[in-house]
């Protein structure tokens, strides 16, 4: 028995035709390749993000170079010392230290005795000189006191028996030195008692300190010292002549 002819038709859910089958080939392909290019992508966008990173923290971290100048190394110079203006008072020999060591305590007698004159009179004359030898006497002091301690010896005390301080200037006389004695009798005279006796006992001390003098012009080495000396001659010679005048004056 013949069957009439029906066209034949793919069941549902059967096997895809060939085009079908290539379209979906090509999609997982592509999504196969797309998946590695893909993840290579992000680990070469990472890759950069770390090198920007280093790149940025090394930029921050780097310190700035230097405005600094270089701190150089060169030949170091000593102020001079001594008087102002002067030369270097470095070179001195034993007669420049004994001067300074005699003269310290000769000086802060004369200042010690030329304070009595504020108290002590009523002499005009008599109480500028005394302020003259005070305002030229302590600056010396302080002077021979800064030479004493950069030449490394002993600073004299004003205190100490003239012996004592005579013995640390290598036997320097400290001549015209007042006696504890005649310093009290100065102590205890008002007037023109003490007037009298300050101008006596003042011009014998003046003459010994130029003694002193001369003989640091005569052996000392320090040109300060030498200078010191010279002034100290011209200075006191010239209150001697001042005191002479005052005593003809109350004589």
């Amino acid at each position: 028995m013949n069957h009439p002819h029906r066209p034949h038709t793919e069941p549902r859910g059967g096997p895809a035709a060939p085009a079908d089958r290539r379209r979906r080939d090509r999609r997982g392909t592509a999504r196969l390749v797309a998946a590695p290019i893909a993840a290579a992508v992000v680990v070469a966008l990472g890759a950069a993000a770390c090198g920007s990173d280093e790149s940025a923290s090394s930029s921050t971290t780097t310190a700035a170079p230097s405005t600094t100048a270089p701190t150089t190394t060169g030949p170091t110079t000593t102020a001079p010392t001594g008087a102002a203006g002067g030369t270097d008072a470095s070179a001195h020999n034993s007669i420049d230290v004994a001067f300074a060591q005699g003269m310290i305590p000769h000086h802060a007698q004369a200042v010690q005795m030329s304070e009595l004159a504020a108290t002590n009179t009523t002499n005009p004359g008599v109480q500028a000189l005394a302020l003259e030898i005070i305002a030229a006497q302590g600056p010396e002091i302080r002077l021979m006191t800064d030479w004493l301690t950069g030449w490394g010896a002993e600073v004299p005390d004003p205190n100490a028996s003239m012996e004592q301080n005579m013995e640390l200037a290598g036997g320097m006389m400290m001549s015209g030195m007042v006696s504890d004695s005649d310093f009290e009798k100065l102590r205890a005279a008002r007037d023109a008692e003490f007037d009298r006796l300050f101008l006596e006992l003042m011009i014998l001390h003046h003459e010994g300190a130029i003694e002193m003098a001369q003989q640091e012009l005569d052996g000392g080495d320090s040109p300060e010292a030498k200078a010191l000396a010279q002034r100290i001659i011209d200075t006191q010679q010239a209150e001697i002549t001042k005191m002479e005048a005052l005593l003809g004056v109350g004589g």
